[in-house]
């Protein structure tokens, strides 16, 4: 299979457990299956909302979701009966470093689901731990040839936490760190993973402020003959005026093919939901609204 993706892809994310059934739910540790029933039908939801969004005319050729196999089984057998574009996560939740949520079953589980995308979250910084950063590589390089080896497509989604040391460098500001230390970090990180052989298909990028900047992240995707591997922006539940900047940075660059947002579009309507505040119909109406509206601003920036 030819390395890269280089269609159009807005994904809708809510691959989401951990953080999820913490914030969302104030459930710590195992979920009775009372409360995981409460967390599938909250996912449901926003499902409701993406095949909505499909029938009030998103492209499907194009749009996606990204859904947990531990509270979105069924969302994510759905969509591939519909022969819809659905990604999957292969990392455990909640580590400072990469490790497969199924062990050596990884494999077994990818191919149950058959996912258009097997989607992994990587949390690394080359200036942090060396140790952590070499467990990641390592079981990133097995998942990598794996997946290559089976013809199977692969999303990696890359987070660049600062340092204590880069944090001070820039006064201890998360704005100036994401605006001058993390896009060289993130190109760095790429380019070690990659000379490691790691190899995604598709980058899912945090959020940049300038646009030369997601032009030399995307240049560096594509670095030593990787002609058609792309990019996607993801929301990391920023607001929605942040995202949209975000999206237009990247809107039209060479190798940039869309996002994969979650939280941004979802959250208060879930909250709604759950509160009672919001029917389950206006729920899923208004996360078809918000999701549309980021493929409008998107394609309008392009």
């Amino acid at each position: 299979m030819t390395l890269g993706y280089d269609k159009k892809l807005f994904i809708l994310a809510f691959d989401h457990r951990g953080s999820f059934q913490k914030k969302m739910f104030g459930i710590a540790g195992e979920p009775s299956a009372e409360e995981t029933a409460k967390i599938v039908d909250a996912k449901s939801v926003i499902f409701d909302g993406f095949t909505r969004a499909l029938s009030e005319g998103a492209p499907a050729d194009a749009a996606g979701i990204l859904v947990d196999e531990q509270f979105g089984a069924d969302v994510a057998r759905k969509a591939r009966a519909n022969g819809w574009i659905a990604a999957m996560p292969v990392e455990k939740s909640g580590l400072d470093y990469f490790d497969f949520e199924y062990g050596d079953e990884f494999g077994k589980h990818i191919e149950e689901f058959d996912p258009s995308f097997a989607k992994i979250l990587l949390r690394y910084n080359p200036e942090g731990d060396a140790e952590l950063n070499r467990r990641s590589v390592d079981g990133l390089k097995r998942l990598s040839d794996w997946l290559h080896d089976h013809d199977r497509k692969f999303l990696l989604e890359l987070l660049v936490p600062a340092e204590p040391a880069q944090l001070e460098a820039v006064d201890g500001s998360d704005e100036r760190y994401d605006l001058e230390l993390r896009p060289r970090l993130m190109r760095t990180t790429m380019e070690q993973l990659q000379n490691a052989g790691i190899e995604p298909d598709i980058w899912k990028i945090e959020g940049i402020d300038r646009r030369e900047d997601c032009e030399t992240i995307a240049a560096q995707a594509k670095a030593g003959g990787r002609h058609g591997v792309g990019c996607v922006v993801l929301g990391r539940g920023a607001d929605t005026e942040k995202v949209e900047h975000w999206l237009r940075q990247g809107a039209g660059v060479d190798g940039y093919l869309g996002f994969a947002i979650g939280r941004t579009i979802w959250w208060d309507q879930l909250e709604g939901y759950l509160d009672g505040s919001l029917s389950r119909d206006d729920a899923a109406a208004q996360i078809a609204e918000k999701y549309r509206r980021a493929i409008d601003v998107y394609n309008g920036a392009a």
